[in-house]
């Protein structure tokens, strides 16, 4: 890291995936952070995170989104941050083949710590709110094609993501009837492993 860098990038259990967490710098005002830096990105996922589209949602507590990923190509590499409220955040391998197929990362994303999840393509994401009027940035690494979106269901027994849901989560028509890991898997949904790699050394080569 560099000594004038604020903050730290990590890379989770899962390959390709990784935590950014910012070093806020206080003051009488209120606070600053680095939320990211090109270079310090690029170097740590091995090639040019390049911003094509932003995106963001607002959801109520108890929403449930995901798990959504997309498919090659074209892809859509995703830095995450919750920047309104709080979400369980989660990453999930989605790569068949993939050493950590199936896996997934738990990441607490608040207001207040400023962390993002990068997640390359071939990595799901989902999250539920914990409050309400939680805000979602997402900055994408291409613009959306329509008919690429991958879905998976969040609540996939087989996933086994530990939501600890006290009630019915809120979830759109879609997500509720997403199909589960094997499902999609069987209906040649999902991205291989191989083909994911083969993408990433793509990008490093432009």
């Amino acid at each position: 890291m560099r000594p004038d860098q604020q903050f730290d990038v990590s890379e989770l259990k899962i390959p390709n995936a990784f935590r950014i967490t910012p070093r806020k710098i206080p003051d009488r005002r209120g606070s600053f952070y680095e939320a990211f830096r090109s270079a310090a990105l690029t170097e740590a996922i091995g090639y040019p995170f390049r911003i094509g589209q932003a995106n963001y949602s607002v959801s109520r507590r108890g929403t449930l989104r995901g798990i959504h990923a997309t498919s090659l190509p074209p892809g859509q590499a995703k830095l995450v941050t919750c920047v309104r409220g709080a979400v369980l955040d989660v990453a999930v391998d989605l790569r068949v083949g993939s050493p950590t197929f199936g896996e997934f990362e738990i990441t607490h994303q608040d207001e207040e710590s400023g962390v993002s999840v990068y997640m390359a393509d071939g990595l799901g994401h989902a999250f539920l709110a914990l409050t309400d009027d939680v805000c979602m940035n997402y900055l994408c690494s291409t613009e959306y094609v329509p008919g690429t979106m991958i879905d998976v269901n969040a609540l996939d027994p087989q996933l086994g993501i530990p939501w600890n849901l006290t009630c019915n989560p809120v979830m759109s028509d879609k997500d509720a009837a997403a199909p589960n890991a094997a499902e999609a898997i069987a209906a040649g949904l999902l991205p291989t492993y191989d083909e994911c790699l083969a993408h990433y050394a793509r990008l490093r080569e432009r």
